[in-house]
Order: C-alpha cells, then structure tokens, then sequence
C-alpha cells in the first residue's frame, strides 16, 4: 500500500464477509472530531457528497500496511467507565481543546477488542489489529501537536489486559459513579449492554452465564457490579486510575491537569463546556444525582446492595487512599 493512500480516512466498521474481517472507511479529511460520539462525527461525514458516492472497504490487514507506511500517535490516555457517570462530559471537555483527537466509544475498536470472545482462533492476530486500528486513527495530528485520547465503551474494561499489553506506559483512567445511580439510569433508558444478548459476544458473557434467566433488575445490577469489579481490577492490577462522577469537572484541571495536558489558559475554555449538557451540547447542564436518588424503590436500592456496592466501596477505598498519598 502505497504512503497516503489512505491519507484523510477513517476506519468506521468492522465486519465480516464471506468469513473475512473488513473494514470500511469514511473519508472525513482535516475535519476534526467533536461530537459527543465517534458515531456522531462518522453519521455527519457520511452525509457529504463524495462519502455518498464513494465507498471504501479493505481487509483488516490493510490496518497493518498503514500503520506501517504512517505511524500514527500512540494513545496519550485510555479513558474506561462505568456508564452513566459522566465519560461523555470528560470526552467533550479534552475534545473542546483543539490540540486533543478524543474517540469516544468508536465501534471497530470495540468490534476488534471483542474479536477474540467471537473467534477465538483470530486472538494471536488480534492485538496487531488493535495497535493498527489506533494508529491509523492517530494519524490526526500527523506532523503538528496533538493527542490522541480514546474512552472506550464500558464493557471493554474487560479487555484492559490486552491493551496494557500494547500501550505498558499509558495512562488508564477508570470513571465511575455510585451503583444506585448507574442502575436507576439503565432501568429507565437501557444501553446495549443492559438487555442479555443484544449486545454481542463479550467480557459479560463468562461473569453473567445465566444472563437470560435474571430479572431486568438482578441483571442490570450485577452487570454494574462486574463493570466496577473490572474497573477495580483495572486500578489493582493494570495501573488505572480511579476517578468519581463527583470530582468532574475540576478534577480535569486539578488532580488530572498533568496526565491530560491542561494548562492554565485551557480552564476557562473548559469550565465553559461543563457548563452544557454533554449529550446534547445545546442545553444547559442539571445535576441528577438526587433526583435519582430519590427515585429509586426499596427493592432497587436492596439488589444495588447485593450485587453492587461491594466493588463500588472497594473503589472508593482505592481513590481516597491515592488522595491521602498525594
């Protein structure tokens, strides 16, 4: 493959056809990506003439040829969460700063870290894809200053091994939020991961193997509870950093100011987006921790307790420990 070839490109999906895992790509050019969801950026490229009329697909090895014609930016931070506990809102602040590339939840990555729970033939292959996917999405900032930071979906907190294993020095955050919260978001508007199946082979699937015959509430909180159990393993094992909902947003140019670039001048900039709601930037933000709180029954807030709470604490043991240290 030939240097530039696919130069202002971006990988989109990854799928397979006939047995073989491709790729289609979406050219987006110098346009930077700012919206709440990689999706969202790859919805609007893809509304442009010339992405209409011209498609593009290869195999996953073309990933390899790229990457080896142009490497691209290694990850400057890897940003995994619990759902609903403000990712979205972090992701749109580092967005806001012009020198940062923030990927939030792009699906090839997700399709990719995956790969193995589908076809576990494919998993000796499977890191090389990964490291490629990355790099052709750090080709961003080619040549000038920049970052590239990824927030991955939540469930691939499972899959923080492999991606130590690729990237030992980068920095790992994990986001997450009281369990009780969490829960009564899922309950009332379901993510994929939520409904038992829908969600496609994954890290849930050996932790939940009797997913089909729970409640909605057994499985909604225990799925939360593994999610912050993986979070936990992440910080003990894998070198993560532990991080609340309810130090956003300052802990952006506090604590997290060096690991994530913020400088002085950045701040204003920042406390201005924090000031909007993240998934719709167009409304103002309002605090919902109590009104969830207040909302959810006796019932919920006992299977919280049961299936939930202990790595939750655990966590919060962690980052109050790092606080004290620092």
């Amino acid at each position: 493959m030939m240097r530039g070839s696919l130069a202002g490109w971006l990988p989109i999906r990854v799928w397979q056809r006939a047995g073989e895992w491709r790729v289609d790509w979406c050219w987006i050019g110098e346009q930077p990506l700012t919206r709440p969801f990689f999706r969202d950026d790859v919805e609007l490229a893809l509304r442009l003439p010339f992405n209409q009329a011209f498609r593009r697909d290869t195999g996953l090895d073309a990933l390899l040829d790229w990457q080896l014609a142009s490497p691209g930016l290694t990850p400057g931070a890897l940003i995994f969460h619990a759902s609903r506990c403000g990712s979205t809102l972090l992701a749109q602040m580092l967005a806001g700063l012009p020198r940062n590339t923030v990927l939030s939840e792009p699906p090839p990555l997700d399709s990719l870290l995956r790969l193995h729970h589908r076809e576990p033939s494919l998993g000796e292959r499977q890191p090389a894809w990964v490291s490629a996917l990355l790099s052709a999405y750090g080709q961003r900032h080619q040549g000038g200053e920049g970052r590239l930071l990824v927030k991955l979906d939540a469930w691939n907190v499972f899959e923080a091994p492999l991606l130590r294993q690729l990237y030992p020095t980068v920095p790992f955050v994990f986001l997450y939020r009281d369990p009780l919260e969490i829960v009564v978001s899922q309950l009332r508007q379901p993510g994929m991961q939520r409904v038992p199946g829908l969600l496609g082979p994954s890290g849930l699937d050996q932790r939940l193997p009797q997913a089909q015959a729970m409640s909605p509430l057994e499985y909604t909180c225990r799925m939360i509870g593994e999610i912050l159990q993986g979070g936990l393993d992440l910080c003990q094992r894998n070198g993560g950093i532990a991080l609340n909902y309810s130090e956003l947003p300052g802990a952006l140019w506090g604590r997290l100011a060096e690991l994530f670039d913020v400088r002085g001048a950045d701040v204003a900039r920042l406390r201005d987006i924090a000031g909007f709601d993240a998934k719709q930037p167009s409304l103002g933000f309002t605090a919902d921790t109590l009104r969830k709180r207040e909302s959810a029954s006796v019932e919920v807030c006992d299977a919280v307790q049961r299936w939930a709470q202990g790595p939750y604490e655990a966590l919060e043991s962690l980052r109050q420990t790092t606080l004290i240290e620092h």
